[in-house]
């Protein structure tokens, strides 16, 4: 790394944050555009960057030293794609795309760390295009709206990392603001920043990351998608936003297809009622049944649980919290959980008991603090 990296006065060089994320409700409804609900964590990806001379790249991750990168900006351009690791897909794709967009990039080093867990569904995929993203843009093209750098890092993830995503991760990391839920309408773009203050009100959000990892690369993310498009074709309507209850879904013959659209027209109904008893300053506690519903429609229509999320979720619940759901995209990763502050240590133990009880290896669990959104260091 280029001397003085990581200075904000010193030419060339700085340090970016980019965070993780929590949805608090709104699973597979981004990319049938739709509304979610999500938050930022105080955990996620610092990207140490550097101008380098002669279209050189340089890439390293502390979470993978085994496997730096030395390429060109030009090599990139040129394929070759799977002989890189598959993490780099995710920064190189960003800087790819800049400069397909026109931002010239003579050079850079960039050097990544994470905090936020890798696999457990807590997006830290986003966060490391992300803070990629802002890095390059501040270096190079400091003009780049907000729009599109979540534009950008979404397109590496879906077309470089090949990752059919929807825009919900790329926008939380992006827009999310401390102390608030980032209200968003994936096919307009209005967002609105809800308060969520639940220490106010004696509450805490638990995540347990069960250690399950989450792999949205094996194919069943993108069939997930593709039953949803179907599904809106055959009820003739551009996205499942569009049907406006699930009375509706007898039409689709098929059983499969019928769940998968319930489970997005009945999540996109949990996300408005929670965001307006939240906005009109309900107890938070109230918000509790639905984040459970959630999770019930995710298991059975969606089918995108998988055993130590539904244990974990059981399990908090049975021991006293109001409400709990796996937060992600499913088949693996992690389980939140709102309780009361004075029975969280309860809650934890009572979960990790379950899981040494049924031989799986303890999960980690924390306290979520919503936290502001990608910046410079």
């Amino acid at each position: 790394m280029a001397s003085g990296a990581g200075r904000r006065g010193t030419p060339g060089t700085g340090r970016w944050w980019a965070p993780g994320r929590v949805n608090l409700i709104g699973e597979h409804t981004d990319y049938n555009d739709g509304y979610v609900l999500p938050l930022a964590l105080p955990l996620g990806m610092t990207c140490t960057a550097a101008v380098l001379p002669d279209g050189k790249v340089r890439l390293r991750s502390r979470q993978a030293p085994h496997r730096p990168v030395d390429t060109t900006v030009a090599a990139l351009g040129t394929g070759g794609w799977s002989e890189l690791p598959a993490w780099s897909h995710y920064p190189l794709g960003v800087l790819r795309e800049f400069e397909r967009r026109g931002h010239e990039i003579p050079g850079v080093d960039l050097d990544l760390d994470a905090t936020v867990p890798i696999g457990a569904g807590l997006s830290s995929s986003a966060a490391l295009s992300c803070a990629v993203a802002i890095a390059l843009r501040d270096l190079f093209a400091p003009t780049v709206s907000a729009a599109e750098i979540i534009d950008i890092a979404r397109t590496a993830e879906n077309v470089y990392a090949g990752v059919p995503t929807g825009v919900l991760d790329q926008s939380a990391s992006i827009l999310c603001t401390a102390g608030h839920l980032l209200f968003l309408d994936t096919r307009t773009g209005a967002t609105e920043q809800i308060p969520f203050d639940l220490d106010a009100v004696g509450l805490s959000l638990l995540v347990f990351d069960t250690g399950s990892l989450h792999r949205l690369v094996d194919g069943e993310y993108a069939r997930r998608r593709d039953e949803c498009a179907a599904a809106a074709a055959q009820l003739g309507v551009p996205f499942l936003r569009d049907i406006a209850s699930a009375d509706e879904l007898d039409r689709l013959a098929d059983p499969v297809l019928r769940r998968r659209a319930r489970h997005v027209i009945t999540e996109n109904a949990r996300v408005l009622r929670i965001a307006e008893q939240l906005r009109t300053g309900a107890d938070p506690r109230r918000i509790g049944p639905a984040l459970t519903a959630g999770h019930a429609s995710l298991r059975d229509d969606f089918e995108v649980s998988a055993p130590p999320l539904d244990l974990a979720v059981d399990t908090a619940l049975a021991a006293g919290a109001h409400g709990a759901r796996m937060t992600g995209g499913g088949f693996g990763g992690s389980v939140i959980a709102l309780v009361d502050r004075d029975r969280a240590d309860a809650v934890r133990t009572t979960v990790r008991e379950a899981f040494a009880n049924k031989g799986f290896d303890a999960p980690h669990d924390f306290t979520v603090t919503p936290s502001a959104g990608a910046h410079r260091l």
